[in-house]
């Protein structure tokens, strides 16, 4: 990781419109998109043991960001998933799981560690075994992180409402791998 940006933990209620233009350039959201998940964003930080951390240069402008909470079978997230998972007898992995609901990092900061940084500082400090995402399910950058972290594919073509693309769901057990050395 590069010596100009620092990890810790960030205020995501505070800095979510920040957050989001990081989201955007890195996924390429539309303005009406940005408006729609800055209201997920906000709901979702409600729910019990729901943290963020975020990377930020030494003049504080925020270039990525991760957050997450602990698996709730009623989230959305899960009934939306948890057929596919059970079709593959794999819905046990919604329980006692940590989410990793979003991590991005800005386009100019891929590539040097950051995304890792992010994602295995929020689940090394969770209580569950094992920690779930969802990704789009194409062999990009982001899935190959995953995978060199110990991810795994549980479910593939997962269509979500409203989104244009499916998404494969992955899982990991924690802590997350970590590169030998």
């Amino acid at each position: 990781m590069t010596d100009d940006v620092v990890i810790g933990a960030l205020d995501l209620a505070l800095r979510v419109d920040e957050a989001l233009a990081v989201q955007a350039r890195a996924f390429g959201l539309s303005d009406d998109e940005i408006a729609v998940r800055r209201q997920i964003v906000l709901r979702h930080l409600g729910h019990p043991g729901a943290r963020a951390l975020g990377a930020t240069t030494p003049d504080g402008r925020l270039v990525g960001f991760v957050y997450g909470m602990p698996n709730d079978r009623a989230h959305w997230w899960s009934t939306v998933v948890e057929p596919y998972l059970r079709s593959r007898e794999l819905d046990f992995w919604l329980d006692d799981s940590f989410v990793i609901t979003e991590l991005h990092v800005e386009p100019a900061y891929q590539n040097r560690g950051i995304g890792r940084t992010l994602i295995t500082t929020i689940t090394d400090s969770a209580a569950e075994p094992r920690s779930i995402l969802s990704a789009i399910d194409w062999e990009s950058p982001a899935r190959g992180l995953y995978r060199s972290l110990g991810y795994q594919d549980l479910a593939r073509q997962v269509l979500f409402p409203s989104a244009p693309k499916p998404y494969a769901v992955m899982g990991a057990p924690l802590p997350l791998r970590r590169p030998s050395a």
